[in-house]
């Protein structure tokens, strides 16, 4: 029927279906998403949402002057070292016994498809009030924001005072190491302070952890600290006079296996000594972060040469690293530096993580936490970084074995298609959502705010995707290390990141997440899901976890609830008959990589009955998260503790 014709116009709008065209246009744009598959992108769905957008109340009137309140800071986070939150003593809140690993018994996603949801229409569920302002903030997620008209959507009020879920680790660096400038920074919105072990002394390094931790004092905000390896990189050697030479393309020059040689235009040697046996005539070769493009004419096994022709013009300096895409290379994943990093300051020096450089399968995470264990690290965790091909085809593996993982774009954008880095992206957040552990999306973020105060559109919009595909953090490197604008950085991110958050469908990817997860669950992971979805029922304004170890934490951040996670570490004390010690600020801190997540520690007081100090912690919480504005009087919230050999979650009003 031509819809043009009086009959079109009698048939009900209901039974209308979209053109061929619609349902083209439809489908591209949920795909693009990754939330709706096409079969189901162009049939036709109920509008729930009345035309106005739903609204939100945020921060009351009384914090909006203070920068630290607006952002969480009137919360007494843990710093180094530990302040004192809430005061209890450490009674049993949750048995480790049954505490299950983050990412147990996830349903295999494979490596060839990402996973999706239909989101179908939206679910309503409003960001609690965290105070009464009387203003309306846009809280809608995307499928709706479709539908809706795009002038209104732009007028709505800033989503700024919106508490912050996703975190940000800051590279330091000399732009970024003195008290003053940490100080800004971590009320900026910094989670994670990562230290670039590719660059600076021990002693350098532990001048800038001495200056971060009095920074965390001063603002009573709690901050992990990322010690981030070498790695076994290849590097170009150096050059005659230590001057910089020029490349024409098509000429043809020399690679030397002998890390002794001087370079020059003709000759440049390089620190792999197995290059010449392990590519072959056609490979290419990335230099200078891929500004230098090599190809492989024909190479001497004996003599350690590699003859190549240069594809490009460009100026190269010593000490360049360098990349060979698609192959194997065969480098020890820990090198002499990294084991002296790992045990000589991070180690001794109470850092949370590890990020572990070029990891390429399983076994070698084995071998990092072996290192760890014999050294008396075994509480700090290890971040993966995925950076070449062979660990994106035993990424599952490598997921197993890691506390979390890192998307490091730089490297892996030489090792794998510039057109592949997207995919590989969004199927690495999905399965390490879907394994309940944290993930790192990292490198050129806001690349240009290293010299410019405000960021490109293309790199505001690549921070707010990294966002909407569920990672737990975003990195800034050289921004924050030796940019111009390293706070301005940090702020612009928080920006962003709180703009996507609330365009996220909290409910539907809570439905996505649980049907992943193999029946039987856990009894630890069917109570975190659970609490998850009485706080969506009851619209709790917060959800407050008490953990020893925060493994009941990362479960319930694993299913993204809408509201902030309150994470109160209740500290237990062990003995060797020598020594006492007190656990819980690693893990408070180790709490700042997941999404979500806000880390509180309590501190021991003599109580009768495990009842009487679970109340007590509880109530104090409580109190911490109105003066901070998480919640407020005549709201809910949703508490999930153990009590003795039980565990609990009620729903308590607050007064």
């Amino acid at each position: 029927v031509d819809p043009r014709s009086p009959r079109a116009r009698t048939v009900p709008k209901r039974a209308r279906q979209p053109s061929l065209r619609g349902r083209i246009i439809a489908s591209d744009i949920m795909q693009a998403h990754a939330r709706v598959p096409a079969a189901r992108s162009a049939l036709p769905r109920p509008a729930r949402y009345p035309s106005r957008l739903r609204a939100s109340t945020i921060i009351p009137p009384s914090c909006l002057g203070d920068n630290n309140c607006r952002r969480g800071g009137g919360l007494r986070r843990t710093p180094f070292p530990a302040a004192s939150v809430v005061r209890a003593s450490a009674g049993d809140q949750e048995s480790t016994s049954r505490d299950v690993s983050a990412g147990a018994q996830p349903r295999d996603v494979s490596a060839g498809a990402v996973v999706t949801s239909d989101v179908g229409t939206a679910y309503d569920v409003r960001m609690p009030s965290y105070a009464r302002t009387g203003k309306n903030f846009l809280n809608i997620s995307i499928p709706t924001l479709l539908n809706a008209d795009l002038g209104s959507v732009m007028d709505a009020p800033s989503c700024a005072l919106t508490p912050k879920k996703t975190h940000i680790v800051c590279t330091l660096g000399p732009s970024s190491r003195t008290v003053d400038d940490l100080e800004k920074l971590l009320r900026a919105g910094m989670s994670v302070a990562r230290f670039n072990f590719s660059h600076g002394t021990h002693e350098y390094h532990l001048e800038s952890l001495t200056n971060l931790r009095r920074a965390c004092v001063n603002t009573g905000k709690v901050c992990a600290v990322l010690l981030d390896t070498k790695g076994p990189e290849i590097r170009t050697g150096t050059l005659r006079d230590g001057e910089p030479v020029s490349l024409v393309r098509g000429k043809e020059l020399t690679l030397t296996t002998d890390y002794s040689v001087v370079g020059d235009e003709n000759l440049i040697a390089v620190s792999y000594q197995w290059m010449a046996r392990d590519v072959k005539c056609g490979d290419n070769i990335l230099m200078a972060d891929g500004s230098v493009m090599l190809e492989v004419l024909s190479t001497d096994v004996d003599a350690g040469t590699v003859r190549v022709k240069c594809l490009n013009n460009a100026t190269i300096g010593e000490r360049k690293n360098c990349n060979l895409p698609g192959v194997a290379v065969d480098l020890p994943t820990l090198t002499e530096k990294d084991l002296h990093d790992i045990i000589g300051f991070g180690v001794v020096h109470d850092v949370d993580f590890i990020a572990a450089s070029f990891v390429r399968k399983g076994s070698d995470v084995l071998k990092i936490r072996d290192v760890l264990d014999n050294a008396g690290g075994s509480s700090i965790r290890i971040i993966s970084k995925v950076e070449n091909q062979e660990g994106l085809v035993n990424f599952d593996d490598i997921l197993e074995e890691s506390d979390g993982v890192m998307v490091a774009r730089g490297d892996l954008g030489m090792e794998i298609p510039t057109e592949k880095i997207f995919l590989a992206q969004k199927l690495m957040i999905e399965k390490c959502n879907a394994a309940g552990k944290p993930v790192v999306t990292a490198t050129q973020m806001l690349e240009s705010m290293v010299k410019n105060p405000r960021p490109t559109r293309a790199e505001a919009t690549d921070v707010a995707n990294a966002v909407l595909d569920g990672t737990d953090c975003v990195m800034l490197s050289g921004e924050t290390a030796a940019g111009a604008f390293p706070v301005d950085a940090v702020r612009v991110m928080s920006k962003i990141c709180r703009e996507a958050e609330v365009s996220i469908d909290h409910y539907q990817l809570f439905k996505t997440i649980l049907a992943q997860v193999p029946i039987p669950m856990q009894p630890l992971e069917s109570l975190a899901s659970s609490a998850v979805r009485t706080a969506q029922k009851v619209r709790a304004a917060l959800i407050v976890v008490l953990t020893h170890g925060g493994s009941t934490a990362r479960l319930v951040a694993k299913y993204r609830p809408a509201v902030p996670v309150l994470t109160v570490f209740v500290p237990t004390l062990t003995t060797d008959s020598l020594t006492w010690q007190c656990s819980g600020e690693s893990p408070a801190r180790q709490a700042n990589l997941t999404r979500g997540l806000i880390p509180l520690l309590a501190e021991g007081s003599a109580r009768a009955t495990d009842t009487d100090t679970t109340d007590e912690i509880l109530h104090a919480a409580i109190d911490h998260a109105k003066a901070a504005g998480y919640c407020a009087s005549g709201e809910c919230i949703v508490a999930l503790h153990r009590i003795g050999n039980a565990s609990v979650i009620k729903i308590v009003n607050i007064p």
